[in-house]
């Protein structure tokens, strides 16, 4: 083989391989961002790390209420240096499952300034998540509180009544739901909405 035919083939080769890592580039920046997404359809799927289920106001009429009951406790925190105040209503709800209940917690923005924050929550124990459906919460938006202004926000929600048929989860009889509020960039903060902010 002459040392142009060489030199050809070697370019050729380099080009190739060239083309093949910049198509892995890409395809590992692409499952880099569709990692986040994906990770949250598979927990919102089943439940893993606490995550709820979403209901709409059609579903959850469609659920019969059941004899068995679970309490519902309630946990609030905000995240180190965000000065709101922020704590439920009650600190519990028996209900029967499948009911659907309404419960609120109260935010006040302790601050000067505006601050905008949103929630981020989680269902204790693990196994009950799958069957904790919410209808209607604050965490579904960001949240604009005005300096000093307080807010009541709630969260309608049911226990479906198939967590009794679960092997792993038909003993609960307690289910925690924890929120904990986080502030939110000024470049990212959308205006208030108060229909879904104030109960």
């Amino acid at each position: 083989m002459s040392s142009i035919a060489r030199s050809s083939f070697s370019a050729e080769r380099n080009r190739r391989i060239a083309i093949i890592a910049s198509l892995f580039a890409l395809a590992m920046l692409g499952l880099g961002y569709a990692a986040v997404p994906l990770y949250r359809l598979f927990c919102q799927a089943t439940g893993f790390n606490g995550t709820t289920q979403r209901a709409t106001a059609a579903e959850a009429a469609a659920v019969r209420v059941a004899a068995g009951s679970v309490t519902v406790r309630f946990d609030s925190n905000v995240e180190r240096g965000m000065p709101w105040v922020f704590h439920p209503e009650q600190t519990s709800q028996t209900m029967h499952l499948g009911a659907r209940s309404l419960a609120f917690f109260i935010a006040r923005n302790a601050s000067d300034h505006p601050i905008t924050g949103v929630a981020s929550y989680n269902v204790e124990p693990e196994q009950a998540a799958f069957y904790f459906h919410k209808i209607q919460c604050f965490c579904f938006n960001q949240q604009t509180l005005q300096p000093h202004q307080q807010v009541r926000m709630p969260v309608i929600y049911y226990v479906d009544p198939k967590i009794a048929q679960d092997p792993d989860a038909r003993d609960v009889q307690a289910i925690t739901l924890s929120y904990t509020f986080h502030p939110v960039p000024a470049s990212a903060a959308k205006p208030l909405d108060r229909s879904k902010a104030a109960g």
